[in-house]
């Protein structure tokens, strides 16, 4: 994996089973905040399974679109696409509304110091997005980082653990999840909160940030010693396939891939591949943020890109120079500041 259009084909290439999910589903779809580190090739991904599919639905992605090249990028593949800012009233008013919404607006990185604007997106925009989409079925993408840190050998929180979000981004998403919740039971709206940590692209993610560091001779912490991934391409294969599993009182999914991975791991393997010697500081914690994502792996089957192709791609694309986004995940943060 060492060329941009490769790894664009392969997050966009749908599998047998989201092909023959959408099958099933009735509608058209539109994908709010599509201009993130996701939201593309989601979009283009939800367009090649609906052609493969054969089906006649509509593919729609909004976003302010501050890179005229994504737009670009989105409707050279078929994408519909509306520029706009979705916290202008009359702009969310002005949208089509049809049958099926995944939601990915949100801030993360920047919250510390520009609480307001975080709480707007993360919690108010909710507010307006699901009174305006209240007769759709909507995919809310959140986080893992809901949870409060767990114990290591717990295997990670299940989606019966109670929310204990830290700090102010964390407390946001959770009130993202209460409004949906709200107006999930006001007006029976099916919904699905999708609680995802962390995925992967090679241009971000927790692998990549690991295996630079590695690659920089940078120190790793290790306090938040064990993390969970995904590939970016099956997390938005089951973001898509959610669509079919939404209910009034919401389902929650947890969404990641299927181990519990040790960072200190992580680092020597990536530098055994690498032939770099990793350093590191602090120790590993009983606890960290860690999601057990069996109930969506019991729905959805196993991820189609495991952890090993995940760790040599992303060591070709490093030692090839691949583009970095420049968006470290902050995994190792503990207290909550972004």
């Amino acid at each position: 994996m060492r060329s941009l259009q490769e790894l664009e084909n392969k997050l966009t290439s749908p599998n047998r089973a989201l092909i023959e999910d959408l099958r099933h589903l009735n509608g058209d779809i539109i994908i709010l905040g599509a201009g993130g580190k996701m939201g593309p090739s989601l979009s283009i991904l939800a367009k090649r399974a609906v052609l493969e599919a054969g089906i006649n639905v509509r593919i729609i992605a909004v976003s302010r679109f501050s890179d005229e090249r994504v737009r670009e990028k989105m409707e050279d593949a078929g994408v519909e696409t509306i520029s706009g800012d979705l916290l202008d009233e009359s702009f969310l008013q002005s949208l089509p509304t049809v049958e099926n919404v995944i939601f990915m607006a949100g801030q993360k990185f920047g919250t510390s110091g520009n609480e307001g604007s975080t709480w707007a997106m993360n919690t108010y925009l909710p507010g307006r997005v699901g009174h305006y989409f209240y007769q759709s079925r909507i995919v809310v993408f959140s986080t893992g980082n809901v949870y409060p840190l767990v114990p290591v050998d717990s295997g990670g929180a299940t989606e019966q653990t109670p929310p204990g979000p830290v700090g102010e981004y964390a407390q946001s998403c959770l009130g993202r999840e209460r409004i949906f919740q709200y107006f999930s039971s006001v007006n029976h709206t099916p919904t699905v909160i999708f609680r995802l940590n962390y995925a992967l692209d090679l241009r971000y993610g927790v692998l990549n940030d690991i295996a630079r560091m590695v690659w920089n001779n940078q120190s790793i912490d290790l306090s938040m010693g064990y993390v969970n991934v995904i590939w970016q391409g099956d997390a938005n294969s089951f973001a898509l396939r959610s669509l079919l599993h939404c209910s009034s009182l919401p389902t929650i999914l947890n969404v990641t891939g299927p181990e519990v991975i040790s960072v200190e791991w992580l680092a020597k393997e990536f530098g055994r591949m690498m032939d770099r010697t990793p350093r590191f500081t602090g120790t590993p914690a009983p606890t960290a943020l860690l999601s057990n994502a069996g109930e969506a792996l019991r729905r959805f089957g196993q991820p189609v890109v495991s952890l090993q192709y995940m760790m040599t791609w992303t060591v070709q694309w490093i030692e090839s120079g691949g583009a970095d986004l420049q968006k470290p995940t902050h995994f190792s943060e503990r207290k909550g500041q972004f």
